[in-house]
């Protein structure tokens, strides 16, 4: 089996890159993926091999009904042995939203403590 690896480059304008590259010994590798949102496959996934630099680049468009509301998974496995090679997620949305402010003041109040305890230690030690 070939020791393949997908590394994440960028998501750019709606769509996802990641260069492909396999360690096959005898350098017969063809890539063969599958990209799934919802356990559902998408399409338009496109893999162009690089022969001079030796990988394949890989581009997933993101569909825009993928967008919506909240946390949005794609992964991407190989096809022949189902094993997941990456994944990433878009997050979105007015939900989202709220979670970040209440993370937000959660870590102003930690903060608030951490100076107060800093302040207070140093008036003591002086």
């Amino acid at each position: 089996m070939s020791n393949i690896k997908l590394t994440t480059t960028r998501l750019l304008e709606g769509i996802w890159e990641g260069i492909l590259t396999s360690q096959d010994s005898n350098d017969n590798y063809q890539p063969d993926i599958e990209v799934s949102h919802l356990n559902k496959p998408l399409d338009g996934v496109s893999v162009t091999e690089d022969r001079d630099n030796g990988w394949w680049l890989v581009r997933v468009p993101v569909p825009a009904a993928a967008l919506s509301d909240g946390v949005h998974s794609f992964v991407i496995s190989d096809k022949h042995t189902g094993a997941k090679l990456n994944s990433f997620s878009i997050l979105a949305g007015e939900p989202l939203n709220d979670d970040i402010r209440a993370e937000l003041e959660l870590l102003r109040a930690e903060l608030d403590m951490l100076k107060k305890a800093f302040r207070r230690h140093c008036l003591e030690t002086m």
